[in-house]
């Protein structure tokens, strides 16, 4: 009898992408970090492509995949977000499936997944198959092979769902035991027994026998691991985790067993610190241990055809105990607000679902002008998502359309494919998951709601957006200021709302702060720039200008007329409209420029109400990322001031301060701020300026020490931790330069007093490259420094948490 174990993570986040400009804009929250994707990029994807195996002093032993040795799905938004913004840990993801196909019988460990996490059991036929269709297409062109697994989005399942799935020949899906309703062997005229209640055998794959004569394998995860996992802490020890999943091993049982655990993967390092480490350690020790072996679901079914029929809830999900309702009704199922209540599901999903079916006669009528078939269109629209150039679309045309259509007939069929597009992702399931309509989640989808919308009514559709409103209108906040579903739209989805002019209003506004060429790229929009004309006077200025603003998405474009006028300090003033001719733009020129360099501004603020009627612009209209770096331009030199009056409030009363404190008597609180203020701005700049001086970093935190300042430990690492990327992407160009090591080595050094942990994800692993590329080649690589060389990076290793022994010469050599 031989025992497997199998390790599943469920990596997703809900998609954060400006329905408008196709990428994440700058969230708050996740300060320090630019949004919340980025944040748990660094703090679980990131590290379980490389995960440290520690010793048993905590120092680094080895860097090794966890991908390559579990089984895993990455949703696809998020792998298009990864391979935009981190493509390093794309590529890395994409690589450890091929790793694991060497190690488990040319069998890959990721799995496909539905598109944009929709409940698919409340998708409509046409919904369901798209949504499979895209994964399945979306995974064969990251991982160059077909998929054998589907994960299902909270693994919401029913015969229908998994009959898709068979048609497009998925093998296998994981459900939660408690979905299983009964079973029975696949012998001839074998009992059913009931296994309600998570009392299915998850150690042995199922067959789930389908209406049409298909048939897929399920295999349900041990419950009580998996939430241990999830919800009770077992991460915090990976010996502790290694022994619980070799614990649930069945040693009394003749027939070879699987032993498999699914959560979501961000439990391994985002949800718990060091969760990647500990999963390392379990499966090192797993291995070591000789009771058992790893595998994935693919090797495993291969060798161990099911034996047995099941039958499941219909419709179920491993997330709500009341089938799907929690996607659909206030059932119950909330993430812990108490007196609150979730009612406002039903119209949510009531008023999505008339959308789409009003979209649908729509698109089918419209689309049928430009592509022979709309919707198998549709689904074949997810080459041109992962690929838009005019290669990819010119071929999708070629494939799909009714006769040659010119420029505006293709920009019309990709405006319709992105209605449908959007369509689909206002179903995903994360607007339903939390507890208030008002919530970022919910707001999300909404917003993709608002796009299909302003979609439509731009192609001619009948305006649909009153009904839309009457109905959410029914979806009662929690939140008493934020009242319904209604007013939530007026208040965080309406603003959100882009047009040519909004973009064309930020690259005017934005212009007058940065320079840029006469073509630029502002997120999915290419800005062309036909006639631009720039005056001073003092801090005040006067941009005009026309510009051809495309949407690269869909290819339609605008030409439009700006004025922008800058008065010093945040006052700003910026009308747009459409381009009308020649002499209107001239004399537009002219009129601004001429009060301008009277320097009568309310002249010139009256000759752009004039042109542009009442309609303005101001830095309140900047998408999030420019409205932060213009005004840091503009708070540059109140920030400065507030530093020199501050540090000459320290430098005058640090003495005094000192004293008080050696002699434990009360501080002066009133000097507290600014003692702050100038503790932390001074650690900032040590490591933005790259050439930190150690001893007066440790000045400052003694200081901080002495004088109770609370140091702003988030940012501090952040910042750490990008001087560290700048010198490892340094050193990795150029790991001859010793007097480069030797300052990476002194910086490292600093780690041992800084209050925060850093994340030195990519500093480790450059480390880790170098002693494998430079290390065997040292007399060559460094001219004559071998020893040199050896003795600074022997230091940077232990600075940087690795395991280092100076006793033995060959130490590295065998790390290597």
């Amino acid at each position: 009898m031989e025992k497997f174990i199998c390790v599943h993570g469920h990596f997703y986040q809900p998609p954060r992408e400006n329905p408008w400009l196709e990428s994440v804009e700058m969230q708050g929250s996740a300060s320090p970090y630019h949004d919340w994707n980025e944040r748990i990029c660094w703090e679980c994807y990131a590290p379980n492509a490389r995960a440290r195996l520690l010793d048993g002093d905590g120092r680094i032993d080895r860097i090794v995949s966890n991908y390559s040795r579990i089984s895993f799905n990455f949703g696809p938004t998020l792998l298009s977000w990864l391979k935009d913004n981190q493509p390093e840990i794309h590529d890395a993801i994409v690589s450890a499936d091929s790793k694991a196909r060497e190690r488990f019988s040319g069998h890959g460990s990721a799995l496909a997944q539905a598109y944009n996490h929709m409940i698919m059991p409340l998708a409509n036929e046409r919904d369901k198959q798209t949504q499979v269709i895209w994964g399945i297409r979306d995974f064969e062109t990251r991982f160059g092979r077909k998929p054998e697994g589907m994960w299902l989005p909270e693994c919401a399942a029913d015969n229908a769902t998994l009959d898709v799935l068979a048609q497009h020949g998925i093998k296998f899906t994981i459900l939660s035991p408690y979905q299983a309703s009964r079973m029975r062997p696949l012998a001839d005229k074998a009992e059913w027994q009931d296994v309600n209640g998570a009392k299915i055998d998850p150690k042995l794959p199922y067959v789930v026998k389908l209406p049409e004569g298909r048939s897929i394998v399920v295999f349900f995860y041990d419950a009580p691991i998996s939430r241990a996992v999830a919800f009770e802490k077992l991460l915090t020890n990976g010996e502790t985790f290694a022994k619980r999943i070799l614990g649930s091993i069945d040693e009394g049982r003749k027939e070879d067993q699987l032993v498999h655990v699914a959560t979501d993967g961000e439990s391994y390092g985002h949800h718990f610190q060091y969760g990647d480490m500990a999963l390392a350690y379990a499966l090192h020790q797993i291995e070591q241990s000789g009771t058992a072996k790893l595998s994935i679901y693919g090797e495993y079914l291969e060798k161990h055809p099911p034996k047995h029929e099941v039958e499941i809830h219909q419709p179920s999900a491993w997330s709500c105990s009341h089938g799907v309702e929690r996607w659909n009704s206030d059932c119950g199922c909330n993430a812990g607000h108490a007196g609150w209540n979730q009612q406002w599901r039903a119209p949510l999903r009531q008023a999505l679902n008339e959308l789409r079916d009003h979209l649908a006669p729509f698109f089918e009528k419209r689309a049928a002008e430009y592509l022979r078939e709309p919707w198998k269109a549709r689904d074949d629209y997810i080459q041109v998502i992962l690929d838009r150039s005019d290669k990819t679309i010119s071929e999708f045309f070629a494939r799909h359309q009714t006769r040659e259509l010119n420029d505006a007939d293709r920009i019309c069929a990709l405006r319709l494919l992105e209605m449908q597009r959007h369509a689909m992702l206002m179903f995903t399931s994360c607007g339903w998951f939390f507890d208030e309509i008002s919530g970022i989640e919910s707001v999300q989808v909404i917003q993709y709601a608002a796009r299909a919308l302003q979609l439509a009514i731009e192609l001619g559709a009948e305006n649909f957006e009153q009904r839309f409103l009457e109905v959410l209108e029914q979806a009662k906040s929690n939140i008493p200021e934020n009242q319904n579903g209604r007013v939530i739209f007026e208040k965080f989805v309406k603003p959100a709302i882009m047009t040519r002019e909004t973009v064309a209003a930020h690259y005017a506004i934005s212009s007058l702060f940065e320079s840029y060429p006469d073509q630029t790229r502002i997120f999915a929009y290419t800005i062309q720039q036909e006639d631009r004309q720039l005056w001073t006077k003092g801090n005040a200025k006067l941009a005009a200008g026309r510009i051809k603003v495309t949407f690269d998405v869909t290819r339609n474009s605008d030409v439009v007329t700006y004025a922008a006028l800058y008065m010093g300090g945040h006052n700003l003033n910026c009308g747009i409209r459409h381009f009308q001719s020649p002499e209107d733009y001239n004399n537009l020129v002219a009129e601004v420029r001429q009060t301008f360099e009277s320097a009568d501004f309310m002249e010139a603020i009256r000759v752009l109400d004039r042109h542009f009627g009442e309609t303005h612009y101001s830095i309140k209209n900047l998408f999030r990322d420019e409205q932060y770096k213009v005004l840091n331009q503009i708070l540059a030199t109140t920030r400065e001031d507030i530093y020199n009056s501050y540090k000459s409030l320290t430098d005058r009363y640090a003495p005094l301060a000192h004293f008080l404190n050696d002699i434990h008597m009360p501080s002066l609180e009133s000097l507290a701020p600014a003692v702050e203020f100038v503790i932390n701005a001074e650690l900032q700049k040590q490591f933005e300026n790259g050439h930190p001086d150690a001893e007066r970093v440790r000045n400052l935190v003694d200081e901080a020490r002495k004088t109770n300042a609370r140091i702003e430990e988030d940012r501090l690492a952040f910042a750490v931790k990008k001087h560290f990327d700048r010198l490892s992407e340094e050193l990795l160009k150029s790991p001859e330069d010793l007097e480069l090591l030797e300052r990476f080595a002194n910086s490292a050094a600093l780690l041992s007093i800084l209050p925060h942990r850093v994340n030195l994800w990519r500093a480790q692993n450059v480390y880790d490259q170098l002693r494998a590329t430079v290390l065997p080649h040292l007399d060559e690589r460094v001219n004559g420094k071998a020893e040199s060389w050896k003795e600074k990076f022997l230091t940077l290793g232990e600075n940087l948490g690795f395991h280092i022994e100076r006793n033995e010469s060959k130490s590295l050599e065998k790390a290597a």
